[in-house]
């Protein structure tokens, strides 16, 4: 309601949607670890340098570590990375680090568990695991959520029949009302688009890396003990012997199928699959509707210039995550 309401205030003028929704995203996060928002809409809070830290993160991720193909290396960081790794992590943890202290200081027996935080500390968790652990949930939660509200926003301005078909189940569902949470199971395009956005631009494109336990034959390929193991989302999701017409946007595909998040069919693994799925995908799976769902709902937008939807770029950009390489800026108008 926030985003909504700050949108309302910027009716006809340019905004940067990505760089909203990740300060919505970002302040639902730190809410539920620390009860607190990290940033407001101009960018300003304690957590202003946060993103620019999550894509130094992400930068590192994708530099071919010598160690990687030589593991006999692996104790002597030639290019830095690890040294690198280390002051990255020291600036992410000066966000927060005072207000681990402040609740620290509380008397535990009259500590109510407000937060994650909370639970933490309760449970015994020194300092630096806290650290590691709400680090990585930054990383994994807040860029991947923006980034995949972005591109469901920009395949809907890029394929109009389906933002009316999408405008037309939000107006019959809910009608004047504004969007709940409850709403959401009632949303079946709605789901249909965000999973078709997911096939197409899956935050994370190759998963989580994996490790073989055991040496093993894969399609006529001996994969051997140790080896790392990428699963390349992207290319399944784009794949014309599992997909018809797979570069095409269309959410009616899901309909009428069995597809879900859950990692059960390997034609579609967005959050990855097994023990090793995604923590985060039954917060990512209401999150990213609800956002989609109430900009779509209380706005009309329009491209600036008078730039037409067939000449939207939809060109990615690869680090760890799959970003939109020209960001979304569109112009909001407010409906009755």
């Amino acid at each position: 309601m926030e985003l909504v309401s700050f949108l309302g205030s910027k009716e006809g003028e340019l905004v940067n949607l990505a760089d909203l929704v990740y300060v919505t995203v970002t302040n639902m996060l730190s809410n539920a670890l620390f009860s607190i928002d990290f940033l407001d809409f101009e960018g300003q809070g304690i957590g202003k340098g946060l993103r620019k830290l999550i894509t130094q993160e992400a930068e590192l991720g994708v530099t071919v570590n010598l160690s990687d193909l030589y593991p006999i290396l692996g104790g002597l960081d030639f290019q830095g990375i690890q040294k690198k790794r280390k002051e990255i992590l020291g600036k992410f943890i000066t966000i927060w680090e005072n207000i681990i202290k402040e609740r620290r200081k509380q008397d535990s027996a009259i500590l109510v568990q407000r937060d994650f935080l909370d639970a933490l500390i309760k449970d015994g968790y020194t300092n630096d695991q806290i650290n590691q652990l709400i680090v990585e949930l930054l990383i994994a939660g807040t860029d991947t959520g923006s980034m995949a509200t972005e591109w469901a926003m920009a395949d809907l301005m890029k394929n109009q029949d389906a933002m009316h078909k999408l405008r037309d189940e939000l107006e019959r569902e809910i009608g004047t009302d504004i969007v709940k949470e409850s709403h959401l199971a009632h949303l079946p395009y709605l789901q249909a688009c965000i999973k078709e956005t997911l096939r197409l631009h899956p935050p994370g494109p190759l998963l989580l890396p994996h490790r073989a336990l055991q040496t093993c034959q894969v399609m006529g390929y001996t994969i051997p003990k140790d080896s790392q193991v990428l699963v390349n989302m992207w290319a399944i999701g784009r794949d014309s012997t599992i997909w018809n017409d797979p570069l095409s946007f269309k959410p009616e595909r899901f309909l009428d199928s069995s597809l879900d998040f859950k990692g059960n069919h390997f034609d579609y693994i967005p959050f990855g699959a097994g023990r090793r799925i995604c923590p985060g995908q039954p917060l990512a799976t209401r999150q990213v509707p609800f956002i989609v769902a109430s900009l779509v709902h209380s706005f009309d937008w329009v491209f600036p210039d008078n730039m037409s939807s067939t000449e939207l770029n939809m060109d990615e950009k690869f680090t760890i995550t799959l970003r939109k390489k020209q960001p979304l800026q569109l112009i909001p108008k407010g409906r009755k």
